[in-house]
């Protein structure tokens, strides 16, 4: 076995305080990735042995010299020396981090060079001025000046110096990262140097060939726009934007209508309405799906930012915003609005989701009157949209609408068409509509829940069952067979029903699919609204289907405890539904028996505290152990296993 040397060659004898050092530099050279990883990350450990000035003689040469690595360790390294200028003597010594540094800015993989120039930036601020000039300049001078690209690439983060080279630089990846700094470039230089040296590079990058680089010159378009006056805006941006909203890549159309607001607000109220109101006007027609959806998701944005603050009374005493004002509206109503409502007819549902998303922010902007009279319609065809998401983007803004036309108002408007998505023929559509409801309750409150929804809710329980082939059905406990699929079909054609008959058997999966939603949607309620609120109004009549006729609600009742017992507590679940439970073990219904002892099962744990369970749900139990129907026997040995263990 070789000897364990330390960065400056001596041995490491076993005696000495330094040898778990040694082993932990010897791991940097050793074959196993993970060790060499491993060792990366302590190198803090092993500088803090060495003392600041070993690390800067020994330890930083010894790393430099090891560049050549896996990326993963390389990444782990470029980090750590970041935050190693302490281990070296503090900001006196931080230009001895740079050799390192220099080397990893120049490998090939982008997440390394990335994280190095992050690291070089971090240790800039430390240098003194002395220091910039001899160490960190040169650095950047290499890097700039550097034969292959990478090294180029990392250099755009640093000086400003050698920036007009990279924006013109002959390899895209170049341009394109110059592209990326020149928003954070044109915030540190003066505003002369702003407008005569970058803002031509600006003007060539947004025209560049490759659209990867036009679309980065958009970014820097907003932090240019927002340095210079109204006039410089006009004159040395607005050229070069107007071509980019017309660009011939989706890609960099994409961009303007996703920075649109910040440009917006970038460029001031008056070119906004010369210029880009006719130009979102534009994206939100566009060709392009995803141009028209990141326009679409801007719309209520880019509405609020066109009403400037104005203080409480000013409209009053200042006839220029009431002019502002009405122009704004004018703005609105007859440049935005049209070409909204036809995005609601939308081919493309990621264009309708994205609208509905925010159109519902518009509400407090045009004000109770016009939102009945042209926001309102919208809003029903957006909730009967056969795509759930914007019907469920329209449900979870309903507050936006209650807060300016009034929970009266939204009742008599918004409310019908819920209620009528809840009664759909289409079962798909009531389970979407049963899974917003907790969401809506929480949006509208707890009393007009109760008053207007409630009893829905209550009905979903018992949705839309055709009892009497089902009971069948389901006590025969279908396997699509020929043997069932025959008697079936006979008994089809006795009952006069010109159905296929294993259509039935789906058709009654889905109304399970709906009960089931409900029982669900019953505890995420009680979640909301609290278990007082459960058993007042929720719990009443849930314990009503338990003495149904139909045994399918009587079973409905039993999947509604198990989820309600959870929620309610175990006083609750004690004093109000478990009586009801435990009479339910007489039932003739051999399905409802054992799901009496699975509901056992379920509440068992909850109540375990109480005198319950030993004088109540074991005798029952017991009997159902004793029963004549196997399945029963066989849940009810289950549940009293599973009870004996808690």
């Amino acid at each position: 076995m070789a000897a364990t040397t330390l960065p400056s060659g001596e041995p490491a004898s076993e005696d000495t305080s330094l040898y778990p050092i040694a082993v932990l530099i010897d791991e940097l050279k050793n074959e196993d990735v993970q060790l060499r990883l491993n060792s990366i990350k302590k190198l803090s450990t092993i500088a803090l042995a060495l003392g600041v000035e070993r690390t800067r003689v020994e330890l930083i040469p010894f790393l430099t010299e090891t560049i050549y690595d896996e990326d993963e360790v390389l990444l782990a390294l470029a980090e750590q020396l970041g935050n190693f200028t302490s281990y070296v003597g503090g900001p006196d010594f931080a230009y001895t981090l740079l050799p390192p540094l220099e080397s990893l800015a120049t490998v090939e993989e982008t997440v390394v060079r990335d994280k190095a120039v992050e690291s070089l930036r971090q240790i800039a601020v430390l240098h003194s001025p002395t220091d910039l000039e001899n160490h960190f300049v040169s650095l950047v001078i290499r890097l700039a000046s550097g034969d292959w690209f990478t090294s180029r690439t990392s250099a755009c983060a640093e000086l400003r110096n050698f920036f007009r080279n990279l924006c013109q630089d002959d390899t895209p990846m170049v341009r394109r990262a110059a592209a990326g700094k020149l928003g954070e470039f044109a915030k540190v230089v003066e505003l002369d140097s702003l407008k005569n040296d970058l803002i031509p590079m600006f003007s060539s990058l947004a025209q560049d060939e490759q659209d990867s680089v036009r679309l980065l010159a958009i970014e820097a378009c907003v932090s240019i726009a927002s340095l210079l006056t109204h006039e410089d805006v006009n004159d040395l941006v607005m050229p070069t934007l107007r071509l980019c909203t017309s660009d011939s890549s989706w890609r960099v159309r994409y961009m303007v209508a996703d920075k649109f607001t910040e440009l917006q607000k970038a460029v001031g109220p008056e070119i906004t309405r010369i210029d880009l109101v006719p130009t979102f006007q534009s994206l939100l027609r566009d060709t392009e799906a995803e141009v028209r959806a990141a326009a679409a998701n801007k719309v209520c944005d880019f509405c609020r930012n066109l009403c400037p603050p104005v203080a409480s009374g000013a409209l009053l005493n200042d006839p220029n915003a009431t002019q502002t004002s009405n122009a704004v509206d004018s703005i609105i109503m007859t440049s935005i609005l049209p070409v909204v409502k036809g995005l609601v007819a939308d081919t493309n549902q990621h264009v309708k989701s994205a609208l509905a998303s925010v159109i519902m922010g518009l509400s407090p902007i045009l004000g109770k009157q016009r939102t009945l009279d042209h926001l309102l319609p919208l809003f029903l065809t957006q909730l009967k949209d056969e795509c759930p998401e914007v019907r469920l983007n329209i449900i979870s803004n309903l507050d936006c609408v209650n807060e300016v036309i009034g929970i009266q108002r939204l009742s008599e408007t918004l409310l019908p068409a819920i209620v009528e998505l809840a009664e759909d023929p289409k079962w798909r559509v009531r389970l979407a509509i049963i899974e917003y409801m907790p969401l809506l309750a929480s949006q509208l409150g707890v009393q007009f829940f109760d008053d207007k929804l409630n009893s829905l809710c209550m009905t979903w329980l018992t949705d839309h069952a055709i009892f009497g082939l089902f009971d069948i059905i389901i006590q025969m406990q279908i396997n699509p067979g020929p043997n069932n699929y025959a008697f079936l079909h006979t008994l089809t054609c006795i009952l006069s029903l010109n159905v296929n008959p294993l259509s039935w058997y789906q058709y009654n999966k889905h109304m399970y699919a709906i009960r089931e939603a409900a029982t669900l949607n019953l505890k995420k309620l009680v979640e909301k609204f609290g278990a007082e609120w459960a058993q007042t109004s929720v719990i009443p009549k849930v314990i009503v289907m338990a003495r149904d006729p139909n045994y399918l609600h009587r079973m409905t009742f039993l999947f509604c405890i198990n989820e309600l017992a959870e929620v309610c507590g175990p006083e609750i679940t004690a004093k109000t539904m478990l009586p009801t439970v435990l009479s339910m073990a007489s039932d003739s219904v051999a399905n409802v028996r054992f799901n009496v002892a699975k509901t056992l099962q379920k509440i068992g744990p909850i109540v375990a505290q109480s005198a319950a369970v030993k004088s109540q749900i074991k005798p029952v139990l017991d009997k159902l152990n004793t029963d004549t129907d196997v399945d029963v026997k066989y849940f009810a040995a289950e549940a009293m296993s599973i009870i004996a263990c808690n």
